[in-house]
């Protein structure tokens, strides 16, 4: 297939972009207190501009430290000093023939209540002690959650007194009408300084649900003054914005994010909030007021899932959207519509649909994405998987000082690391082809060893071979195919159908043996009843030749590999879930939980939280309260257990004494997600002596 669209020039305005490719805004947690862009936020930038993308966006960066900081460590343009701060920035993307525009965005009432008032004091207290950051960072996980969960934090602002944010919560406040007249000049002065640093445009995050987007939807903006009512009060906020920024830099590109439909009737809310229809006709009147570039996009912090998609989710199912914004307006129409593949990416503007591609996650995942299609090497490109860890782990480690992370690109954070080739020939046996093992596969052969890689079944993943046949999960196999083909293409052998036993592994005579065994099912064996006959474990449920039906099913353990299961179980059968813990999937991310909560529910699963399993018989089981013993019984003719992995080292413990270097990595060490297995194999590869 030819890919020469993806690679014809555009102008955004006055800006000639080289390609069609656009890197996606994406707040990874790079940055710090004071707004400045940092080393290690410079090299992950300039990572994607060398890898061949034609235009980069920045993530969310604040005009407002009061109210608009959403995160310790993201980028700002709220004070002068910030614009030498994004000069540099500018000079390392244009080193690559990239452009770049900063994203302007302030959260609204989406931001946690925490942040308010918190970035303007960090920043005076870093100055004046060293240890600030480090008694901050120590704190946080506790006190700060603690602050939030009691609402004992300041209230985030909208243009309105409305409900919380759907996972912000806390209080909201209506912005007063001086603060909104403040808060447009804010964006006007922080476009200014953009302008002044050499960058080569804005975008207005007008977008996901944060702030100019509340002004934009009736569901948040319920204003009685001239910024709230009718279709144009509620765009008043942001075309004051874009004439301000034309009257003070003139032409300067000026790009907005819009989202066209807030999607509330997706999760069962019709009414609520704006539609297709009107968002097309906001894309019309901004076109009207003079911006150069739309960037289409959907949903909000309430609708989560529609603008942030977990696996589940049809490629290029919301493309209808930009179409439809295309058709309306003839300025250039910008869309992500989760695209995962340039095959996707050309016909959807040979359909259409938009006039470039934006990429988000597939920027984390393989940096040089828009390299390997220029060079006609797309069986290179490590797909995104659609897991959403990068926003998860990003949230997670925003408490912490750390940043986000991928699933299958251990080098994000890291992009300046070097790989060695000082191998010099030595043999390495890697033992187990998931993704810890295939990752130590393709460094060690990067480096140089004669990598031989031992895998007992007859494809690679291990436990990811085996998710992959969830519907919530189609995605994952992905990772798998991908890291085998690099692992390959990079010299290492793969062995099938190849046990490594430890008379297997002498035959090497290796150098180091990488131990990447994976896990296996925990099966507690102080439960009466589950050696029986009726008692299988959650990867048998996807393996069986014909479907499970008729049956009444038990799924014990609530994480989503067990609510995968009991959904894909209760399209033929009546399925109950079992949980100790006092709400299902108490430590999966909530994208996950909401994408599959619809499935159960229509198929009338039944849950059961606070209660453990204490006896199986043939056909029912007995429960006991974790609260007050009470004990309760639910018939059941077939259970199924998903009650998390244990590390599998057997091997490990058998041959460690016959190596100088054996290693373990991956769940072999610590069950985790892949994003540890990746990020474990890369540590013991690059640092094999």
């Amino acid at each position: 297939m030819s890919y020469e669209k993806l690679f014809e020039p555009i102008k955004i305005g006055g800006c000639e972009i080289k390609n069609r490719i656009a890197m996606a805004p994406m707040l990874m947690g790079f940055g710090t207190f004071d707004g400045t862009a940092t080393e290690a936020m410079l090299d992950y930038y300039e990572e994607r501009a060398k890898g061949g993308t034609g235009l980069i966006f920045t993530e969310v960066t604040r005009v407002n430290d009061v109210t608009g900081a959403t995160s310790f460590a993201q980028l700002a343009a709220s004070k002068d000093y910030h614009i030498e701060s994004l000069k540099k920035l500018a000079d390392r993307i244009h080193k690559h023939g990239a452009k770049l525009f900063i994203q302007l965005h302030h959260p609204g009432r989406q931001n946690v209540g925490l942040m308010i008032g918190t970035i303007p004091l960090s920043v005076k207290l870093n100055k004046v002690w060293k240890g600030y950051g480090k008694f901050l960072y120590k704190i946080a996980p506790t006190a700060g959650k603690f602050l939030i969960k009691n609402n004992l934090v300041p209230a985030s602002v909208s243009p309105s007194k409305v409900e919380p944010s759907y996972f912000s919560g806390g209080r909201v406040r209506a912005l007063r009408y001086r603060e909104v007249k403040k808060l447009i000049k804010q964006f006007v002065d922080a476009a200014e300084r953009v302008y002044k640093s050499g960058c080569d445009g804005v975008m207005l995050h007008a977008s996901h649900g944060y702030l100019i987007q509340q002004f934009l939807s009736p569901h948040t903006n319920r204003r009685k003054d001239e910024y709230g009512g009718s279709l144009e009060n509620r765009m008043r906020f942001l075309l004051e914005i874009i004439s301000g920024i034309r009257e003070r830099v003139g032409n300067f590109p000026i790009i907005v994010r819009l989202t066209v439909d807030e999607c509330y009737d997706k999760i069962g809310k019709p009414g609520v909030g704006y539609g297709l229809e009107e968002g097309v006709k906001m894309a019309k009147i901004l076109e009207q007021a003079g911006i150069d570039a739309i960037d289409v996009s959907s949903g909000a912090y309430d609708t989560f899932n529609y603008w942030l998609e977990p696996m589940s989710f049809e490629l290029g199912w919301r493309k209808h959207m930009a179409k439809a914004v295309k058709e309306a307006v003839k300025i250039p129409v910008i869309a992500a519509n989760l695209i995962r593949s340039p095959e996707q990416a050309v016909a959807q503007i040979e359909e259409g649909c938009q006039d470039i591609i934006s990429l988000g996650r597939p920027h984390i995942a393989d940096p040089h994405w828009a390299n390997k299609v220029a060079e006609g090497k797309t069986k290179e490109i490590k797909r995104c998987i659609c897991c959403l860890y990068c926003i998860e782990s990003m949230q997670e480690n925003a408490y912490i000082g750390d940043h986000g992370y991928c699933s299958v690109n251990p080098f994000v954070g890291s992009e300046k690391t070097a790989i060695e080739k000082d191998g010099n020939g030595r043999s390495v046996v890697v033992v187990g082809a998931g993704p810890a093992g295939l990752t130590a596969a393709e460094l060690l052969a990067k480096r140089g060893f004669k990598v031989t890689v031992l895998e007992k079944e007859d494809r690679p993943g291990g436990q990811v071979a085996v998710a992959e046949r969830c519907h919530f999960k189609t995605r994952i196999g992905w990772c798998a195919k991908d890291l085998e083909y690099a692992a390959a293409l990079s010299g290492a052998e793969i062995k099938y159908n190849t046990e490594a036993t430890p008379g297997e592994i002498q035959k090497y005579d290796p150098y180091a043996v990488i131990i990447a065994t994976g896990g296996v099912p925990i099966v507690p064996r102080n439960i009466e009843g589950i050696n029986g006959e009726n008692v299988i474990l959650s990867p048998d449920a996807y393996r069986c030749e014909k479907p499970i039906s008729g049956k009444n099913i038990a799924v014990i353990g609530s994480g989503m590999t067990g609510l995968g299961t009991a959904a894909m179980l209760s399209e033929r059968n009546q399925v109950t879930v079992i949980e100790m813990a006092d709400t299902i999937a108490p430590d999966t991310w909530m994208q996950h939980k909401d994408d599959v909560k619809p499935v159960l529910d229509k198929n009338s699963v039944h849950i059961v939280v606070g209660h453990k399993l204490t006896r199986i018989e043939k056909d029912k089981i007995v429960l006991e309260s974790v609260r007050d013993k009470s004990i309760k019984e639910i018939r059941a003719d077939l259970v199924v257990l998903s009650m998390g992995v244990r590390p599998e080292n057997r091997l490990y413990n058998e041959i460690k004494d016959t190596y100088r270097k054996v290693y373990l990595v991956g769940d072999a060490v610590k069950t985790g997600r892949i994003a540890d297995a990746t990020r474990t194999g890369a540590r013991v590869a690059l640092n094999l002596k």
